[in-house]
């Protein structure tokens, strides 16, 4: 397989709606991260944030992020 197949691949994954759903929760994660580290005056550590982050916002945050386009396979 040539570079061509591996930069469309590339091209369809950055693309993708779940890939994008993805990123914007790391994202979220990473500024938890950084919020939380402020107030304890010390790096919390991603692992840590990432727990604290989908046990206490995460289904919050999802419902008002929901994405009022319809799926993919409707389109």
């Amino acid at each position: 397989m040539g570079d061509k197949q591996t930069g469309s691949d590339d091209t369809l994954l950055e693309k993708s709606s779940l890939y994008q759903r993805y990123l914007a929760e790391r994202d979220e994660i990473l500024r938890h991260k950084w919020l939380e580290s402020e107030k304890e005056g010390h790096d919390i550590g991603f692992e840590r944030a990432l727990v604290d982050w989908v046990l206490n916002h995460r289904s919050k945050w999802r419902k008002k992020n929901r994405t009022k386009s319809p799926p993919a396979s409707f389109l």
